[in-house]
């Protein structure tokens, strides 16, 4: 269980990482968000 979750932590803190900053992770969530309700449409 730990294994797991250092693993969620640290795909967690590299894909905030790929996005520079929390305002860009923010924007990415919300382009997913968008795709999704475009796709149940």
């Amino acid at each position: 269980m730990k294994l797991i979750s250092t693993f969620l932590v640290l795909a967690f803190a590299f894909t905030l990482s790929a996005c520079n900053t929390v305002e860009g992770a923010g924007k990415d969530i919300q382009k997913g968000g968008e795709a999704i309700e475009d796709s149940a449409k």
